[in-house]
Order: C-alpha cells, then structure tokens, then sequence
C-alpha cells in the first residue's frame, strides 16, 4: 500500500540534512557565493555525500551503498529545494547513479564506480542535457569508435563543470551504448554555460577521442538512461515541493514581522487568501511528490506517478516563488534577499527532464484520456 506519510528514519534524516545546510549554506553567503569562481561548495557536498551518507542512500549495500531507497533520496531533495545549496547532488547521486544501477552492477567498472559514488569519494555526472525528459530517442551527438573512444559534443549538463566521471550515452558500431569517461582525461573539454539557476550549473561537454568504458551494451543503454531520467524526474518533484515550501514559509514569516498603518501586513485579507491559496498547492504538492518517490521506491505506477508530480509541482514551485517575490514587496526584488535564487531554481526545474506540458501529454495516453 502506498504511504504518503514520513517514517521515523527519514524524518532523522530530514533533520541532519536540514541541519547541515542550515549551518553551512546560508542563503546571503550563497548569493556571495555565486559571484566568485568556486560557485560550488564542495567542502559542503563532501559532508552531505560521505559523513552524512546521502550519496549512496539509494544504492544496495552489497555495492556500498546505504541500502535504502528513492523515498529517502526524495527527502534530501526535498531539502535541497528548501536550501538551493550548491551541491552536485543531482548529477551525481541520482542522474549517474541511477543510470549505473540500472546498468549491469555484475560488471567490476560498474560495482567499483558506484561504490566510489555512494561513498561521495567521487563525483559523476550524466551527459544528457537538462532539459532531456523521458522516453526521448536515445541521443545521437556522442558516436562510439571500435578502438574505444568516444566523440562528440553534449550541451546543457547538469553538475558537469566539478564531474570527475561523466558517465556518456554513445553509440557505437553495435548500436547504443553508456560510457563512463574521466572528465580530466585528454580530450575531455568541460566549458560552463551561462544558467539562469546560479546555484546549479550547467556545461557544455566536448569529447574528442576521449578513452573510455563501456558499461551497458545496446541491450540495456536504452533503459538504463530511461531510468535515470524517470527517476531524475520523479525526485526533482520533491525538490519542488521544498521550494514551494520555503517561499510561504518565509513570506508568511515576513508578513507577520511588517508593519503597515499599524497593522501587521499579513492581516489584511487579500494577503491571506494569497497564502490560502500556496498553502493549498504546497499540500497538493507534497501529496504528488511523496506518490512518485513511493512509487520509484516500490516500481509501481512509475510512469502515471511522475507524469502526475512534473506536471503538477513545476508550476507551483514557480508560482510560490513568484508570489514570494512580489510579497516581500521592494526588498523581494533586490539582488540581496535570496527570493531571486529560489525563482531561478524553480524556473530551471521548469525545462529539467521534460516540460509540464510534455509531461501532460504523456499522462494522457497513460490513463486513457482521448485527445
């Protein structure tokens, strides 16, 4: 039976992680941060991903991993939203990750990277563009030589600029393949684009003749990226749901602290029934989001779920951010309050792994809705 609810485990883990980011990614030195040539903090993301654990929550522990499932994984996200800490958690805990697990984990080179992963002792990144969203054709710009090197050119990457393996859909003479390439080897050139969300970058990655490994072969590439991508989505509610979170909890904070003719401004009600109405798509929110991560975690009702949760949670997250914008007034609109960095991630997760448009039109065949 589906449970919406958060167990004991994963509310302890909501609270370390919570915590963590609370102590060291606050939102004025992350707006510094932003501005300066190390946007990552990766002194952060080695406490997050190895004292914490959180890297390797979804993989098996026989692979190194924590054994858990994509239900705890939801719940960092879900604090990643709150925090927009600069962290490559998406990339490397969930895009490269979930694509190795669906891969043939038999393999030493895929056991050996995922246990590096879940360890946090490595950082990975898929090379699909953000804006990839399942059940796409497999990509055809990275071409696979019968000598073992990869070519080829990938735009819009998620985490790539601090990825020290890059884990490549290729296709090679047999057909698609996934290739894992170190991002530091010759012929690997990374070049950070221009991204709205200043807290998770994303880059183009060149690859010219690069050495690399093959890890799935045409019978399982296909799913294995599928996977990844679905899962990708299906979590990334969860990050929206926590964005969502933050803006009413810190407009309604706000409200209650200004004053106006001598009244707390969050009296008057044209600004209630505005909360009213977050409040109510924050519930509705939490409700899609925890089914997809419930429904990863337990392999039923994947697709509905997903399609459900991208559907729905993208534009709340960008309507809550919007209103918190405009709610704090004149001092929401300065590049000073963090109110900006949680619009743009919002905005990002918008396009991230299909559309909401494209994700509606998935979920119509699925649950028989004629056109």
């Amino acid at each position: 039976m589906t449970d919406l609810l958060y167990s004991e485990v994963e509310e302890d883990l909501r609270a370390s992680v919570r915590a963590l980011f609370s102590d060291r990614a606050e939102p004025a030195a992350l707006i510094a941060r932003t501005e300066t040539a190390e946007p990552y903090d990766l002194k952060l993301w080695r406490t997050l991903a190895a004292d914490l654990g959180a890297a390797g929550l979804a993989v098996p522990e026989a692979l190194g991993g924590h054994g858990a499932s994509a239900r705890e994984v939801a719940v960092v996200m879900e604090e990643l939203g709150r925090s927009v800490a600069p962290v490559p958690y998406l990339g490397s805990a969930v895009l490269a990750t979930s694509a190795l697990l669906a891969a043939d984990t038999s393999q030493a080179e895929v056991a050996e990277t995922l246990g590096k992963l879940a360890a946090g002792t490595l950082i990975g990144a898929l090379a699909v563009p953000l804006s990839a969203a399942p059940g796409a054709e497999f990509p055809s710009t990275v071409a696979a030589a019968a000598d073992g090197t990869v070519s080829g050119r990938v735009r819009s990457v998620a985490d790539a600029s601090v990825a020290e393996l890059i884990v490549v859909p290729a296709v090679g003479p047999d057909g698609p393949g996934l290739y894992t390439v170190d991002a530091s080897a010759a012929g690997v050139t990374v070049a950070e684009a221009i991204s709205l969300d200043l807290t998770r970058r994303i880059a183009d990655v060149t690859l010219e003749k690069v050495a690399a490994k093959r890890v799935a072969g045409p019978s399982v590439a296909a799913s294995a990226l599928d996977t990844a991508l679905v899962t990708a989505a299906g979590l990334l509610a969860s990050e929206q749901l926590g964005i969502a979170e933050w803006a009413l909890t810190e407009t309604v904070r706000y409200l209650k602290e200004r004053y106006q003719f001598g009244r707390q401004v969050g009296s008057f009600q044209s600004l209630k029934h505005r909360l009213a109405n977050l409040y109510t798509d924050l519930i509705n929110a939490r409700a899609t989001a925890r089914y997809a991560a419930d429904c990863l975690a337990s392999g039923d009702d994947i697709a509905i779920a997903v399609a459900v949760a991208q559907a729905r949670n993208s534009p709340i997250a960008v309507h809550a951010a919007e209103e918190a914008i405009q709610l704090h007034g004149g001092i929401g609109m300065t590049w000073e309050h963090p109110a900006h960095l949680y619009l743009k991630r919002a905005k990002s997760d918008e396009i991230a792994f299909g559309t909401p448009g494209r994700h509606r039109a998935a979920l119509a065949p699925l649950i028989d809705l004629p056109a």
